[in-house]
């Protein structure tokens, strides 16, 4: 079984991918997860674990620096440092397969980064007259390793949806109109919560938590592909 330290875990969207493809998976965050859906938890600072210590615990290394500081929806950037060369610099010191996943804004300070869609995994909701709305969240992931995105079918049609900043919000003009529909980007009469979860595949999840999320989907595909490509290395 694959070891997978899972570092700003947070409520754990990313390692619960990777369980799900049958890893083991430990979340690190140095504040309290208590809906943390890995295997186990440990509160700590990311940026202060040593690599002989990854090293030593771990086969594979996902992390999801704080975004806060480089994505568009948050105006103030300053107070929030870019964490994505300290952490870069941890894993390569580890000599681990790592990944580091983070947002589009940030595509100026990963490498090569492979681009990943919630339309590439049918990640998606059903709303109560029948509606199925896709999710249209977009992550980029930098890879020391030959990770590489599945084709993306695009939303065929369907109208799509997003969580962020705590809300569910439709991202299809016409439903967002109403288009006849009489629905609003709000959702009105629906259990918004339950559909934001359904949507990116975290019934666990507040949204708060869904708002920041990696959907599992994602990594699941990524523990996939890094376990064939562990084979085929060994071979």
């Amino acid at each position: 079984m694959i070891r997978v330290a899972d570092l700003f875990c947070c409520s754990g969207g990313a390692g619960y991918g990777f369980k799900l493809a049958g890893a083991h998976v430990t979340g690190f965050d140095i504040k309290p997860q208590p809906r943390y859906a890995g295997d186990d938890f440990e509160q700590r600072d990311v940026l202060t674990i040593p690599p002989e210590e990854l090293r030593a615990r771990f086969d594979y290394i996902h992390a999801s620096p704080k975004c806060q500081g480089l994505t568009e929806l948050n105006n103030d950037k300053s107070r929030h440092p870019n964490q994505i060369p300290d952490t870069r610099a941890l894993l390569i010191a580890t000599g681990l397969p790592f990944d580091i996943e983070n947002v589009r804004a940030a595509r100026p300070h990963l490498i090569d980064p492979v681009s990943l869609f919630g339309t590439m995994f049918d990640c998606s909701m059903v709303t109560t007259d029948g509606t199925k709305f896709v999710l249209s969240r977009h992550r980029l992931f930098e890879a020391n390793w030959p990770l590489a995105a599945p084709v993306d079918p695009g939303p065929q049609g369907r109208p799509i949806a997003n969580v962020f900043g705590g809300h569910l919000r439709c991202r299809s003009k016409g439903y967002r109109t109403g288009g006849g529909t009489g629905r609003t980007r709000d959702f009105p009469g629906e259990d918004r919560p339950a559909l934001a979860r359904q949507l990116m595949g975290m019934p666990w999840a507040t949204m708060a938590e869904l708002s920041e999320a990696v959907p599992p989907a994602m990594t699941h595909y990524i523990g996939r592909q890094f376990a064939a490509h562990r084979l085929g290395a060994a071979a």
